[in-house]
């Protein structure tokens, strides 16, 4: 087994819903996470609420030094499924991947995402949810910060929409 110095990150993948609980649990062991996180638009009863999400469901890294601590912990960690291997060792993650994640957080810790979709004017969209979802539409630009506007044929003739922007993708 190859040593790798201290600064080393590793993935692990949690059980579902449960990055918190392993998260926990591996701190309370001693290890440094990071479980990369952003802020998720969610829509229920007539309300529209942003939750923390995880970056990517079901993983987080964790910071080993393989030659003092006892990683293979991680394994039968409560939450944790497994610790990413390359064989029989664990998989090291660039630093470059962290560094970007990081730099791309707020003062609140999470990770921005780009809100606005890459669109061109005119250009065919598919509305994701809502009152209009799964309808066709053509893209008509930006209607504040947070919406576009875009163009449906409803009842035989073309209306002007204003939805959020994560709700369209391009069709």
């Amino acid at each position: 087994m190859n040593i790798v110095n201290i600064d080393t990150w590793y993935a692990v993948q949690t059980q579902v819903n449960a990055e918190a609980k392993a998260a926990r649990n591996l701190v309370r062991q001693g290890f440094e996470i990071y479980l990369p996180r952003y802020l998720k638009r969610r829509s229920h009863a007539r309300k529209v609420e942003k939750v923390a999400a995880p970056l990517f469901p079901r993983y987080l890294f964790v910071r080993i030094d393989l030659g003092t601590q006892r990683w293979r912990s991680v394994q039968s960690t409560f939450g944790v499924s497994r610790l990413v291997c390359n064989g029989p060792d664990p998989a090291p993650v660039s630093q470059e991947v962290l560094s970007t994640l990081k730099s791309r957080e707020d003062e609140s810790g999470y990770i921005k995402l780009d809100q606005l979709p890459k669109l061109a004017l005119g250009q065919k969209v598919r509305v994701l949810a809502g009152v209009f979802a799964e309808n066709l539409g053509l893209f008509d630009g930006l209607a504040d910060r947070d919406r576009v506007a875009i163009l449906l044929d409803l009842l035989g003739r073309k209306v002007r929409v204003s939805i959020e922007a994560d709700m369209v993708v391009a069709a």
